[in-house]
């Protein structure tokens, strides 16, 4: 048995006791996607060396508002070794007395709950290992608590606690942050979501908005969270679980077609004073139909990644901030995103989902971010997802329902349709059964059978997995070249309403096929198609960040183009007849793979294969 005297003197130092993901590896050395996965909490051990040091500067961040700050870590270990690794903790009191033993009779673990994120001691310091001293510089964003930094010896599989830092924390670390925009359930219709450290006992939500320029208006917002108990398994439910905060979200209606507006968040304190952040603007969505420029940038399997070189192994998401800032610096052309599925691969750290937040605060808050669900969001064992893998690590979909508005009938269903102008989107959830006579399958016919082709020319199918064609090697080995099940379900219902693209994430890389029907090219691929619809193209863009899928060596006839790098798609409708499609690499946003369809409504309402509609010789 532990002294108790070493367990309880540990009091400000954090917990973590590292459950890896069941099945995928045991003792933190598993769980491949989440780097905080790696830590073998369980395993973690005192050795308080009195004369190490961790310092941490400035104290106090955020003072004219910011929401993401970078702090000076100064450190020095008498005994340094090259595994020496630097933890940053959320809340700054990770004491073992916050643990809660599921044995009473036992000591509590001296780690009951994972950093928010890590760095080895010398991955700027060449000669840590010589002298001891080292210096990271590390970029915080506010996430509702303060933070201390601990220096940690014997790798990540047997991590010594050595020495605790001071406390540092934003001056406020309740503010509303990192605005998510969404299509509301109408055209005319924004929503606005947020994430803040008020309760509702403590503060009213709302937001400030009105057009550019003209009168403001106040919109009040609804509020919801989830607990520990919310979570379906470990770790969401154990050593990666964070109180997520208040996600708050605000409907903004009656907005005028393509008009500019201004927004900001606010809370009104009980003493009546109100807190704000910083000033945002969109542009409202055009009429359904409405002959205009429209813009979509289309991708899967972002992720999230460090700015400071933090969490990062194995060349684990090297695309997603290059994926962000080509999208970011593309912004003003851009009116809507659509992430079909594995958002931020949090994997049941949930800390992780307030970072992809503020790492996609420039794009979400200026455009609509639409979200799907993927594996990495839902999938658990007896909980009614279709695949009962572990991937979601304990998530079970709660944590992405509720930090992203989807305008779904049913949220934890996550299937839904949204128009933008002249584009009807048909969003379907892979993690949920989609054959015939099921829920979602009514749902999808629905979806594409009830779009006005006269108004909304551009019919778009999307969902995570690959329910149409992929030649990746995994499908290979299937024997599938698609998620079994997939298009024998759909194709049919593909063909017969002429959607246009179909678009898959859930493979990390690019693929674009031939139009193609029953595995066949209907006719071959090209970089113009005019006349009337033959068979949908079935595109993968799931390159947006993971690490990269392979491809299969065998030549596959319906393949047209394929690209084993990080990259997503962006579509531009000009008018009713003409879209431009082009696939663009994250590392320098140059396009390297386009098409372009030229199409009247009359094509449209022609027949081809299997699409003929019933007619008779009657006069």
């Amino acid at each position: 048995m532990r002294a108790p005297v070493l367990l309880w003197a540990a009091t400000t130092w954090l917990a973590v006791s590292a459950v890896a993901h069941p099945g995928r590896g045991g003792g933190g050395g598993g769980g491949g996607e989440q780097p905080l996965s790696r830590i073998a909490v369980e395993r973690a051990v005192l050795a308080v060396d009195d004369a190490a040091h961790v310092k941490a500067s400035p104290l106090v961040l955020g003072l004219t508002g910011e929401n993401s700050e970078w702090v000076d870590v100064e450190f020095f270990h008498p005994n340094p070794s090259s595994d020496d690794w630097i933890g940053v903790f959320s809340p700054a009191n990770f004491s073992a007395a916050i643990c809660e033993p599921e044995n009473k009779r036992q000591y509590p673990p001296v780690l009951c709950t994972a950093p928010i994120k890590y760095q080895f001691a010398n991955f700027t310091n060449d000669g840590y290992n010589k002298t001891g001293k080292g210096y990271l510089k590390l970029q915080l964003i506010n996430q509702r608590e303060d933070f201390s930094f601990a220096l940690f010896s014997g790798g990540l599989l047997k991590p010594k606690l050595i020495a605790v830092s001071n406390k540092v924390a934003f001056a406020n670390p309740k503010a509303p942050v990192y605005p998510r925009l969404a299509q509301g359930k109408s055209w005319n219709e924004m929503t606005v979501t947020w994430t803040s450290g008020y309760d509702i006992t403590e503060a009213v939500p709302f937001v400030e908005w009105g057009e550019k320029g003209g009168r403001r208006f106040l919109a009040p917002a609804g509020t919801l969270t989830f607990d520990r108990n919310s979570m379906c398994g470990a770790p969401a439910r154990t050593v990666g679980w964070r109180h997520p905060g208040y996600i708050h979200t605000s409907y903004l209606k009656d907005l005028w077609p393509d008009s500019p507006y201004t927004y900001r968040l606010g809370h009104r304190l009980m003493n009546g004073t109100r807190v704000w952040s910083k000033s945002y603007s969109f542009k409202a969505s055009p009429y359904p139909g409405q002959d205009s420029l429209q813009r979509v940038i289309i991708f899967g399997d972002m992720g999230k990644a460090e700015a400071d070189g933090s969490n990062e192994f194995n060349n684990f998401q090297p695309g997603s901030l290059n994926t962000t800032h080509q999208v970011i610096s593309d912004i003003e052309n851009i009116d809507m995103v659509v992430h079909i599925g594995d958002i931020c691969y949090a994997n049941g750290y949930l800390s992780q989902w307030d970072q992809f937040t503020a790492q996609i605060e420039p794009i979400a808050s200026r455009v609509p971010y639409m979200i799907g669900s993927g594996n990495h969001e839902r999938d658990w064992p007896g909980t009614g997802s279709f695949y009962g893998n572990l991937d979601s690590g304990g998530e079970c979909g709660v944590p992405a329902q509720t930090v992203f508005y989807t305008p779904a009938e049913n949220r934890a269903k996550f299937w839904y349709a949204t128009d933008y102008g002249m584009f009807r989107f048909c969003i379907a959830n892979t993690e949920e059964d989609w054959r015939p006579g099921t829920e979602q399958y009514k749902f999808i016919e629905q979806c594409l059978s009830s779009v006005d082709r006269q108004k909304q020319p551009w019919l778009i199918f999307l969902a995570h997995r690959v329910l149409g064609y992929s030649s990746c090697a995994y499908y290979e080995l299937e024997g599938t070249f698609e998620e079994p099940m997939g298009r024998e379900a759909l194709q049919e219902l593909w063909q017969k309403y002429k959607v246009d693209l179909a678009f898959y994430g859930h493979v990390h890389s690019y693929e674009r096929t031939c139009p193609v029907y029953q595995s066949q090219c209907v006719v071959e691929a090209s970089d113009h198609y005019s006349g009337p619809f033959q068979a949908t193209t079935h595109v993968v863009v799931g390159g947006a960040g993971a690490s990269l899928s392979k491809f299969t060596d065998s030549k596959i006839q319906w393949s047209h183009f394929t690209d084993f790098d990080h990259g997503f798609v962006k579509l531009t409708a000009f008018n009713h007849s003409s879209l431009l499609f082009e696939y663009k690499k994250s590392r320098d946003g140059n396009v390297y793979d386009h098409f372009t369809i030229s199409r009247d409504y009359r094509d449209i309402l022609a027949c081809s294969v299997d699409n003929c509609p019933w007619s008779t010789l009657a006069s």
